[in-house]
C-alpha cells in the first residue's frame, strides 16, 4: 500500500470517528447533528453568502459591533453554491478538501523528513484540539488543501503551480496570505541571493499575492473606501495590536481568574504552539526548508499579533501543520506502539474538546 494512501486512512479514521463522536453527542443532547457540523458560527455566514450572495449586515446593539459578511473571502461559499448549498453542500466542500489536504501535508513532510514522520505528522495534525473544524463546513479545510500543495509544488521549484496555488488561497481567508508569502519570499530569495533569472520565478513572486489583493480591492471597491476590507474587519473586533491583546487575555488565565474552559485552552495551545515554533525554528542539519519557515511565521504573527476573539487562535493556527514537525519526529524515534498509544489519547480528548465546544458549551470557534 503506498504510504500517502496510508496517510489518507490514518487522517479519515481519526476524524471520521470525530465526526460520529460529535454526531452522537448532537443526537443525545437533543440537536441535529447535521445542523452542529455544518451550520455552527461562521458556516452560517458562509452558507448564507452561498446562497443569496454578499451583502448581509448584522449590528449588535448591546456590543456595538456592526458585521458585514464582507469579512468572509468568496471561494469557499462559491464551491458551497456549486455543490448544491445548504449543510451537505457545505460538509462536501470541507470534507473533499480535507481529505486532499491530508496527502498535502503528508507529501510535504515526507519531502522534509521522511515517511515515518509525514506520517505521524498527519496523525498528528488530525488529532490536534481544534481539528474538530476539519469536521464542520469552515473554510480551514480547504485553506490547508491549497497551502499543502503549493508548498509542496515550491518545494519542487514548481513555481507557477505553486503561484496559482497561492492565488486561489487568498481567496479563501485571510490567512491566505501566508501561503503568497511563502511563493513570494522564496522567488525574492532564489533571485537575490541563487540569481536566478527564470522568468516562472519572476511570475510567480508578482502572483502569488494576486488572489488576496483582488479581493481586498474589490470590497474597498463595493464600500468605497480604499480600506474598506480593514474597516470591516475592525467592526468585528478584529485588527492588529502586535499581540497586546494575546497577552492581556494570557496574563489573565495565568492569574488564576475565572475564566471560560475554552479561554484557558486556547491560552495552552498558544503557548504550545509558541514552544513547537522554537524548535522549529532553532537551526537545524539540514535546515527546514524557507518556504515552510515563512508560511508558519506568517500564521503565528497573525494568530499572535492580532487582536479579536482569543478563542480562534488555535483554529487560525490549525494551518501551520509545520509546528507539528518537532513533535512528529520525536514520535518518529519512538516504539510505534508508543506513538499508537500517544495519538489515540490525543484523539480523545481532542473529541472530547470538541464536543464541549460544539454541543455542550456552544462556544464559537
Amino acid at each position: 500500500m503506498p504510504t500517502a494512501v496510508l496517510a489518507l486512512g490514518v487522517f479519515a479514521a481519526i476524524r471520521v470517528a470525530g465526526a460520529v463522536v460529535l454526531a452522537l453527542a448532537a443526537w443525545w443532547a437533543g440537536r441535529s447533528p447535521v445542523r452542529v457540523l455544518g451550520h455552527s458560527w461562521d458556516s452560517v455566514w458562509y452558507l448564507a453568502i452561498a446562497r443569496h450572495g454578499y451583502g448581509r449586515t448584522q449590528i449588535w446593539p448591546v456590543t456595538g459591533l456592526v458585521q458585514s459578511d464582507y469579512a468572509f473571502f468568496p471561494l469557499y461559499p462559491a464551491l458551497v453554491r456549486l455543490a448544491g448549498g445548504g449543510e451537505w453542500g457545505g460538509l462536501f466542500v470541507s470534507w473533499t478538501a480535507a481529505a486532499v489536504a491530508a496527502v498535502g501535508v503528508y507529501r510535504v513532510g515526507e519531502l522534509v523528513a521522511g515517511r515515518r514522520v509525514a506520517l505521524l505528522l498527519v496523525a498528528l495534525w488530525a488529532v490536534v484540539p481544534h481539528a474538530v473544524v476539519l469536521t464542520l463546513a469552515y473554510t480551514e479545510p480547504l485553506l490547508v488543501a491549497l497551502a499543502a500543495w503549493s508548498l509542496y509544488a515550491l518545494l519542487r521549484e514548481r513555481w507557477l503551480l505553486a503561484a496559482s496555488l497561492a492565488l486561489v488561497a487568498g481567496l479563501t481567508r485571510p490567512t491566505g496570505i501566508a501561503v503568497a508569502a511563502a511563493v513570494s519570499v522564496t522567488a525574492l530569495h532564489a533571485l537575490l541571493v541563487r540569481r536566478s533569472r527564470a522568468p516562472a520565478v519572476w511570475a510567480a513572486g508578482l502572483l502569488a499575492p494576486a488572489g488576496w489583493v483582488a479581493y481586498v480591492v474589490a470590497v474597498g471597491a463595493a464600500r468605497s473606501d480604499v480600506t474598506g476590507y480593514f474597516a470591516v474587519q475592525r467592526q468585528w473586533g478584529s485588527r492588529f495590536d502586535g499581540g497586546g491583546a494575546t497577552l492581556s487575555k494570557v496574563w489573565e488565565v495565568l492569574g488564576g481568574g475565572p475564566v471560560a474552559l475554552a479561554t484557558a485552552v486556547s491560552a495552552l495551545l498558544l503557548g504550545t504552539a509558541l514552544l513547537l515554533a522554537v524548535l522549529l525554528f532553532t537551526d537545524r542539519t539540514p535546515p527546514l526548508p524557507l518556504p515552510l519557515l515563512v508560511y508558519t511565521a506568517v500564521l503565528l504573527v497573525i494568530a499572535v499579533g492580532g487582536a479579536g476573539y482569543f478563542e480562534s487562535k488555535p483554529r487560525f493556527l490549525l494551518p501551520a501543520f509545520p509546528l507539528l514537525l518537532p513533535l512528529a519526529a520525536v514520535m518518529a524515534r519512538a516504539r510505534p506502539r508508543s506513538a499508537v498509544v500517544v495519538t489515540a489519547g490525543l484523539a480523545g480528548l481532542g473529541y472530547a474538546y470538541g464536543v464541549y465546544l460544539l454541543v455542550f458549551a456552544k462556544m464559537p470557534l
